[in-house]
C-alpha cells in the first residue's frame, strides 16, 4: 500500500474522532472545519516526508502554506456534502452527516493527491527565489 494510502486512512480515522468529538459541543460545519484544520497539517507533513520523500528545512512553510490552500478545497468539498446532507434531509442523523461527509471526504482525497503532486511538491516547479538565483547566475 502507497505512503499516500496509509497517511489518508489514519488522517481520515483521526478526522472522523475528532469530527464525532467536536460535533458533541459544535455544529457540524464548525466542527468539520476544526478536524479538518487539526489533521491537514500532520497529513501534509507526513505525505511530504513520506509520500514524496522531501526531507529537510527547505520549502517546508511553503509547503505547508501551499497545503492550506488544499485545506481550504478540501473543506469547500466537506462542507458543502454536509450542506447537502442538512438541505436534503434537515434533521438526519449524524451518521448520515458522517456518511456523507466520508463521500465528499474521499473526493477531496483526490484532488489533495493531485494537488500535492502536481502543484505542492511537483520537483520541476521551481520556486520565486530559487528562479531568481538561477536567472543572477547565468547574467
Amino acid at each position: 500500500m502507497s505512503a499516500f494510502a496509509v497517511i489518508g486512512a489514519l488522517c481520515t480515522l483521526a478526522w472522523l474522532a475528532l469530527y464525532l468529538i467536536f460535533r458533541i459541543a459544535m455544529p457540524p460545519l464548525a466542527a468539520n472545519a476544526l478536524s479538518l484544520a487539526t489533521t491537514t497539517v500532520a497529513n501534509t507533513a507526513a505525505n511530504r516526508r513520506f509520500t514524496f520523500n522531501v526531507v529537510g528545512s527547505d520549502g517546508v512553510l511553503r509547503h505547508q502554506l501551499e497545503g492550506g490552500v488544499v485545506f481550504l478545497i478540501g473543506l469547500a468539498l466537506s462542507s458543502g456534502g454536509l450542506g447537502l446532507v442538512h438541505a436534503l434531509a434537515p434533521g438526519a442523523f449524524q451518521a448520515v452527516e458522517v456518511v456523507a461527509m466520508l463521500g465528499s471526504y474521499g473526493l477531496a482525497t483526490i484532488v489533495r493527491f493531485v494537488l500535492l503532486d502536481g502543484w505542492v511538491f511537483n520537483t520541476k516547479r521551481s520556486a520565486p527565489v530559487e528562479q531568481l538565483q538561477e536567472r543572477l547566475q547565468e547574467a
